[in-house]
């Protein structure tokens, strides 16, 4: 299994709702697929560099997973066929990007740590 990394932006005009079901659909056909999810992060609302499709902002949300790579194209089908995805791009980590993304989720980690107990004090 190779891990992998993918980016997706869904159009703006979706409610908090429709958003987090997509990503949710997304999610479980990894799943189904037998990928195992390493981590998720929501980007939020942001700009787009150029416009696509007449929208200049978009909810960008990254997932990165571990899968066999005969899932990828099943992956990218599912985001091509579904009208709420702008773009995506998904690729495959080296084994140094994959270090340095584990190390980018342990240093996260501790910061919302640390936030919490600051909050707490």
């Amino acid at each position: 299994m190779n891990n992998y990394e993918t980016v997706f932006i869904l159009t703006p005009v979706l409610s908090d709702a429709q958003m987090k079901e997509t990503v949710e659909k997304f999610k479980n056909f990894l799943l189904g697929e037998g990928a195992e999810i390493v981590n998720e992060e929501n980007w939020g609302l942001r700009k787009l560099a150029y416009p696509i499709d007449k929208k200049t902002t978009g909810f960008y949300q990254l997932i990165e997973f571990k899968a066999n790579p005969s899932t990828i194209a099943p992956l990218e089908v599912n985001f091509r066929r579904d009208e709420r995805v702008l773009r995506f791009l998904t690729f495959r980590q080296e084994k140094y990007a994959a270090e340095y993304a584990a190390k980018r989720r342990n240093l996260k980690s501790s910061a919302r740590e640390k936030e919490t107990t600051v909050k707490e004090d």
